[in-house]
């Protein structure tokens, strides 16, 4: 049975090993220790929600949010910064069930909004967070600026 809850200080030793999994999926130069000190400021100072999915002990997955503020809205949003699922537990509702978990939140912060961005050739979670009911933005274009 997969459980989903909200991640505490104490999760890193599980947490670290999945964040760094997520940061190499994405092409980052390995660096655990990086992951585990990222995290823990994260989770000392209140920066972010991360939830963790977890079965018969084994950590799954995670999702972390950020907080945002919506200006013509006036109300909070929630930027879903990050989620990741083991392979051996991809396909079995792990992403489904952290996607639901960060969905109540949202709701019980009283947000207007969940936003996330994926890679454009990461079709899993495109074909996952569409079938949730979000809705890729054709209106706005997203710019950056590196530093």
């Amino acid at each position: 049975m997969i459980s989903v809850r909200r991640a505490q200080p104490g999760d890193l030793p599980a947490l670290a090993p999945l964040f760094e999994a997520y940061r190499r999926f994405y092409e980052q130069a390995p660096d655990l220790e990086k992951s585990r000190s990222f995290l823990q400021e994260r989770l000392a100072h209140g920066d972010s929600v991360i939830f963790l999915a977890e079965e018969n002990g084994g950590a799954l997955g995670f999702t972390q949010l950020y907080p945002l503020f919506s200006s013509t809205a006036c109300r909070r949003l929630w930027l879903l910064n990050d989620l990741f699922t083991v392979e051996s537990a991809r396909g079995k509702g792990v992403g489904r069930s952290l996607m639901s978990a960060t969905r109540d939140h949202a709701i019980q912060t009283g947000a207007s909004a969940i936003e996330l961005s994926t890679a454009h050739t990461n079709r899993t979670a495109q074909r996952l967070y569409e079938s949730l009911g979000y809705v890729r933005d054709e209106v706005f274009r997203v710019y950056s600026l590196k530093l």
